[in-house]
């Protein structure tokens, strides 16, 4: 039923198909022409409006030589041929949209992860719970834990610590001190903190992403259908060669006779199930295509922009190596700290305890049961493991409880955990953000795909994002980005069309902006899938490339189709101008023709010469041994 709704001129078609069977069926011969006369011509008067509307503003399609051919049928009596030429009309349009899976809703996830309440502190009274919109300017607000803060502001508690990797692409937690900035969007760690609103919602970093991505949006030029583009020069030339069959042979016929071989199936047809097969590839893939137009500009892309952070890195720091201290205990191996600092970290709340933990799990280290641990707010935790005593935190927490203590150069983009055993400073574990082990050969895979110019676009530092773009083979770099900005760097580029590579909130803006948006969906933010045009299901920086490859596969299939059925269709002409196709045999022909054309458009549903071709390298970062100091 939800179908037939969707889709009710096919439904219809069907409908009056089977009624006109049933009648020449019980031998009602002219009653089932009428029939269909009658449904066919309602049929071409309703699109002929349509395509009257679109002449007026300047566009040209393929309605023209569609009405025309179901007319022409009517007159010669191919009723019947006019009712596929209807079906192939109505059911073209109800695959491209099938196809499309056209994205109405692009701004739902935004704005159902906006904040809609906020916990306002008055003197005198209790925390109120109040709507978003109604905070001013000077409100003090109580945000909660792995609460989103609610508006900008300043921080009034004396530390906090935020996941801000959504709105800036920074990865590592964010710990910010007394009377510093606080973003809306960003998450709150795992104590409640106080702030002073500086802004409205509306005037806050979350309010303008929104906005920014309503722009954006809007501002899409539409994309003109494939098929449209060869309506006009074959149309004319059908109605010239139709006109000079009936001038030269002074028979009216001729021309109602080549317009039926010139029926516009094969432009009709090809393209949406060329598309829809290659949208189902790419499905098959892990990769959602929402329309088809994206697939028509992924195969004509030209430069390719990338976020960082949970894009060409895994968006998660994971352990890049580990100094041990030349004062630690005799006997304290790099695996033994590790160890250690692992099963302290079981007992902590903070973001960063995780990857420690993962990082011993994956060497194979058990971890040890904890008799006692405290954890003390943003700084670290001290626990009791097995027999020994393990401080793991900051250099200033560590500090304070041991003794040799020497804070560890980090490169930047790089993040110290601290660990003492016993009283005596152990050693210094480095945290980083890797770049995916795929990340330089899609990057060459692109290359190979006609992409000629890549770009870096980032919220983190420009060295941590300068090392990031020479590793993966990045030609360009911008770096302390905020979402307008990317907007902005996105929309001066040149070498068009532009795909956009994200996953976060912040990257919304700029995926709705570029001709071509790619959301990494398995881990980004919804409101990311939601902006973009294509969603990478997986959790594969290859799939873009796959992406690509598939569009330029599905459009060299699309055009195939259409330039054989156009040939074909054009020696059915010619023959029928020198009378060797009467109307019946041409209309039959012309089904031939349109299987042809059919079957050549499903060959999209088949992967290219070089899909599945590519040997991805090894890890562009090679895990470095855990060493004593000098061994990064």
């Amino acid at each position: 039923m939800a179908m037939i709704l969707r889709f009710p001129l096919v439904a219809a078609t069907l409908l009056m198909g089977g009624c006109v069977w049933v009648l020449l069926g019980a031998g009602q011969g002219p009653a089932a022409q009428s029939t269909a006369t009658i449904y066919a011509l309602a049929v071409a008067a309703y699109r002929a409006v349509s395509m009257l509307r679109d002449l007026f503003r300047g566009r040209w399609g393929i309605d023209l030589l569609a009405v025309t051919a179901i007319v022409s049928t009517l007159t010669v009596g191919e009723y019947v041929a006019s009712l596929i030429i209807v079906l192939m009309l109505t059911g073209g349009d109800a695959l491209e949209e099938f196809a499309h899976g056209r994205a109405t809703h692009e701004l739902r996830a935004l704005l159902e992860r906006a904040p809609r309440t906020a916990h306002r502190e008055t003197p005198g009274n209790p925390v109120e719970e109040v709507p978003v919109g109604s905070v001013r300017s000077g409100d003090t607000l109580l945000v909660k834990p792995s609460e989103i803060v609610p508006v900008d502001g300043l921080l009034l508690s004396p530390a906090g610590t935020f996941d801000e990797s959504s709105l800036t692409g920074e990865s590592l937690p964010v710990e910010h001190g007394k009377g510093d900035t606080l973003m809306s969007g960003s998450v709150n760690g795992e104590e409640a903190v106080r702030m002073v609103a500086s802004a409205t919602a509306a005037d806050s970093q979350y309010g303008r992403i929104v906005a920014l991505v309503q722009e954006a949006a809007a501002s899409r030029a539409p994309t003109v259908r494939l098929a449209d583009r060869y309506a006009v020069p074959f149309t004319i030339f059908a109605f010239l060669l139709a006109g000079a069959a009936w001038y030269l042979s002074r028979d009216a016929e001729r021309f109602a006779q080549v317009l039926v071989v010139a029926t516009p199936c094969p432009l009709l047809i090809a393209a949406p199930v060329a598309f829809l097969g290659g949208t189902s590839r790419a499905a098959h893939s892990g990769i959602i295509i929402k329309n088809a137009g994206t697939l028509e500009q992924l195969a004509r892309v030209k430069t390719a922009v990338f976020d960082k952070t949970g894009t060409l890195t895994r968006g998660r720091p994971a352990l890049h190596a580990l100094q041990v201290s030349p004062t630690a205990a005799q006997g304290m191996s790099a695996d033994r700290i590790l160890q250690l600092a692992a099963s302290a970290e079981q007992s902590s709340s903070h973001v960063l305890a995780t990857s420690v933990i993962d990082a011993a799990r994956s060497r194979g280290l058990p971890l040890l049961p904890v008799s006692s641990a405290s954890e003390h707010a943003t700084q670290g935790v001290k626990a009791v493991c097995g027999s020994q005593t393990v401080v793991v935190g900051k250099a200033a927490f560590v500090d304070s409880a041991t003794t040799g203590f020497e804070k560890a150069d980090v490169a930047s983009g790089q993040l110290g955990i601290h660990v003492g055993v016993d009283g005596r400073f152990a050693g210094t574990l480095i945290m980083s953000d890797p770049l995916r082990e795929n990340a330089v050969a899609t990057l060459a895979w692109l290359r190979r795909l006609g992409v000629r110019e890549t770009m870096l676009l980032t919220g983190d530092t420009r060295s941590t994002a300068s090392h990031i773009a020479a590793e993966a083979g990045i030609t360009r770099v911008l770096a302390d980005c905020l979402p307008a900005d990317k907007v902005a760097a996105v929309a001066q580029l040149s070498d068009r069309p532009v795909m956009m590579v994200g996953d976060g909130v912040n990257d919304a803006p700029v995926l709705a902006a570029s001709d071509v948006g790619i959301a990494m969906g398995a881990k980004g933010a919804t409101a990311a899938s939601e902006s973009a045009d294509v969603v990478i299901v997986l959790d594969d920086l290859s799939k873009v490339a796959a992406a690509v490859d598939i569009g330029r596969h599905t459009i060299h299939i699309a055009r195939t189709s259409i330039w054989t059925g156009i040939l074909l269709s054009v020696g059915l002409m010619a023959a029928a101008a020198d009378g060797f196709v009467p109307a019946v045999a041409g209309a039959l022909l012309q089904e031939l023709v349109d299987l042809a054309t059919i079957l050549n458009a499903l060959r999209a549903l088949g992967p290219s010469r070089s899909e599945g071709a590519v040997l991805f390298q090894a890890p562009a970062y090679p895990e470095p041994p855990l060493a004593r100091r000098g061994g990064l």
